[in-house]
């Protein structure tokens, strides 16, 4: 009886280790890239945009094969535009093994997490995050394919400066490191020509009553406003504004350039100006991708759908050029090599930004459509 039992537990280790080594192959079998930002909270909007460009890339490359023989798993990953929870979700990918991210999308986020990604090897392009500090860590395995708020900014500023030239001009942000730090490259721009900042004020994050603020702004004459941060907070300050007849032209960077800012303020979102990255769904390059995102009934326009997309790219031909998933030899191959992709040529400097990116001025309806400014 003690053989027959000894037989059985010996059939079921074998059994069990033959599932572990199984699931091991399995696994190889694969190339995980985590696909990290917003799925839920206040601006799960362009975590979506972000994970539909880097999903449809994964589905288009794994339909022409993979990568070496190789198919590519996205796994999506929550980090609710939250920086506690960036953390976690950036332990999270250590703990799994995953060797590529494609994130975070909040600035505020991604700098917590890219010290993660750092220590653990682990490569990091996020689409979206702007802020310079990020990649002013002189982290090699840290890149992004977007511009950053020290070229956004300036091109706001210098729209305001040459084209608005307002008398008495206010700069709003939500505190954050996104929203200040914009703010603050485009108060740099305007007062180094000339033009009167009146008002350099942080709102709170969350915050739902700007009427002391609006009253202060008319109690100054401010006839332009610029404002760094998401939507949610933009949208009632417009809506507010209008409802207290408070009439200045409002500006600001691609955190509110999307079209729930219209569902927030309504008519009050006609006419404000958004910059924004160039719409590369014009590109002719891009018309079969573009036909792919509306087939499915995606939108590709939105400013980090295609940046979304350049990234798994990035990441998928460099493993292809190299014939390796370690990081640290995918992400110097990347310092030293140019890419065709949605967003056009990229190369990357030896920080990790992109050598070469365009904000467009775009003037915002209130049918949540957009016009560049001639």
């Amino acid at each position: 009886m003690k053989h027959v039992i000894r037989n059985r537990l010996l059939t079921a280790l074998v059994g069990a280790l033959a599932l572990a080594i199984g699931g091991m192959a399995q696994a190889e079998d694969t190339i995980k890239i985590a696909i990290v930002g917003p799925i839920t909270g206040p601006v799960a909007q362009y975590g979506e945009m972000q994970m539909n460009g880097a999903k449809m890339a994964v589905e288009q490359i794994n339909a022409k094969g993979g990568v070496n023989g190789k198919k590519l798993e996205a796994v999506l990953m929550d980090d609710v535009c939250e920086p506690k929870q960036a953390v976690a979700v950036a332990n999270k990918v250590v703990n799994e093994g995953i060797g590529f991210v494609v994130g975070h999308l909040c600035s505020g986020s991604t700098q917590p997490a890219s010290k993660i990604y750092d220590e653990e090897g682990i490569l990091m392009i996020t689409p979206a995050a702007t802020n310079p500090d990020i990649t002013k860590q002189g982290y090699k395995q840290v890149f992004r394919t977007i511009g950053t708020d020290d070229q956004q900014g300036p091109v706001a500023g210098n729209f305001i400066a040459d084209r608005i030239k307002p008398k008495q001009m206010a700069i709003l942000h939500d505190k954050q490191q996104y929203g200040q730090g914009i703010a603050s490259e485009v108060k740099r721009t305007v007062e180094g020509k000339g033009i009167k900042v009146v008002l350099f004020e942080g709102i709170n994050k969350g915050q739902t009553d700007f009427s002391a603020l609006i009253t202060k702004m008319k109690k100054e004459g401010v006839d332009f406003v610029y404002y760094g941060g998401y939507h949610p907070e933009l949208g009632l300050i417009l809506r507010q504004a209008r409802e207290q007849g408070f009439d200045a032209r409002f500006m600001g960077p691609e955190g509110v350039g999307n079209k729930d800012i219209t569902a927030i303020a309504g008519p009050a979102s006609e006419g404000l100006l958004v910059t924004l990255p160039a719409d590369f769904t014009q590109d002719p390059a891009n018309a079969a991708l573009v036909k792919a995102f509306k087939d499915k009934n995606l939108d590709p326009s939105g400013p980090f759908v295609m940046p979304g997309y350049a990234a798994v790219q990035i990441i998928a031909d460099t493993i292809a050029k190299t014939g390796s998933t370690d990081p640290k030899a995918v992400a110097e191959a990347m310092h030293q090599s140019s890419y065709k992709t949605p967003i056009g040529t990229v190369a990357f400097k030896d920080s990790g930004d992109l050598k070469e990116f365009q904000f467009i001025v775009f003037t915002w309806h209130a049918d949540a459509t957009k016009t560049p400014v001639q």
